[in-house]
């Protein structure tokens, strides 16, 4: 994800964005692995076993008001032991196998998912990503954290790994959900839209792809703040976004409030309300953007509300089936 294509993406007619985005009304991650790797990539989830600031007390021990487990439901846990290759290996095995069923190229994408992947000892965290760098099925690295967690150490380390990986890329992903600040303290989630903005620009300027999670249905957000959100990212670079759906879980303070009160916390209660509000966020990005993310996926036994989100098949079915029935597509309106 080169920020430098821009400019070529934004000149494409809209035939040829169809082409690159291989028939889809938007550029998906597919696409994009597709385009620029010559194959499928899955991500192959990771927990590495960090924590979160907003959970060891650093700013609070509560986390983010809708976290169960810091996205990390799914992710395989690396047990290292005596031999920590071995260990690796067999949890990005282990990680493999859980995605069978699904069409999958040669290689994959080492996801480290759980919690906040650059908090943490730098010893520890140079060990966890050479060894998924040298994990031979391994085409890259996304690194999922939070901005306010990329001291100058991390990203001195990040460059280094860059230069010795040079056949492999590597990723961050920032958690940003908002731009609002006051829904911002409602979640907890302890930084201001400054930090997002002056990590973005380190890590541009150290040229290390930065894609951005974005969540809408945020209790208390109106359609057009969700847009600002995506608006505001339009302006950024950043070379991809993830575009989450709200879940409400059990185990979480959100989740408790939502039984109390389950008109006020959940947003989008209908299927046909997130894709009116997902396609306006699409048709408004830039057409450059990777898109990594239309929807997300929840522990079902884990899931409150909306129950119509467990069917992440019908829903980008019916995204894709929609978007071709209103001729929408992304960068539509994007200015």
């Amino acid at each position: 994800m080169d920020t430098k294509q821009i400019p070529a993406v934004q000149k494409l007619t809209t035939e040829g964005m169809q082409q690159v985005w291989h028939g889809k009304p938007y550029y998906s991650l597919d696409a994009y692995c597709k385009n620029t790797f010559g194959e499928k990539l899955y991500k192959v989830s990771l927990n590495a076993g960090l924590s979160c600031p907003n959970r060891d007390g650093t700013l609070d021990t509560r986390g983010c008001i809708f976290c169960s487990g810091g996205s990390g439901d799914f992710a395989a846990p690396l047990p290292f032991d005596k031999d920590p290759e071995r260990s690796f290996h067999l949890a990005f095995e282990k990680g493999i196998h859980s995605l069978s069923g699904k069409s999958t190229g040669k290689r994959y994408i080492a996801y480290f998912q759980a919690f906040t992947n650059t908090y943490g000892p730098l010893p520890y965290l140079e060990k966890i990503y050479r060894l998924a760098l040298r994990e031979p099925l391994v085409a890259g690295i996304s690194i999922a954290t939070r901005p306010d967690t990329l001291p100058g150490e991390v990203l001195e380390l990040l460059c280094r790994l860059k230069e010795e990986y040079p056949s492999k890329f590597i990723w961050v992903e920032l958690g940003l959900q908002t731009i609002h600040e006051d829904t911002a303290r409602f979640i907890r989630r302890g930084y201001s839209l400054s930090c997002f903005d002056q990590s973005v620009a380190r890590l541009h300027q150290a040229q290390i792809p930065v894609i951005t999670h974005v969540i809408l249905g945020l209790p208390g957000e109106s359609d057009r703040e969700m847009l600002e959100t995506v608006s505001y990212l339009n302006h950024m670079p950043i070379s991809g976004i993830k575009l989450q759906l709200l879940h409400i879980l059990k185990g979480t303070d959100l989740g408790e409030r939502y039984q109390k009160d389950p008109g006020r916390y959940c947003v989008i209660d209908s299927l046909d309300l997130y894709l009116e509000i997902l396609i306006s966020c699409i048709t408004h990005l830039r057409p450059d953007l990777v898109i990594h993310r239309v929807t997300g996926d929840a522990n079902r036994s884990l899931l409150l509300a909306p129950l119509w989100s467990g069917n992440k098949r019908h829903i980008l079915n019916s995204l894709h089936r929609e978007m071709r029935n209103s001729n929408a597509f992304q960068g539509k309106f994007f200015q």
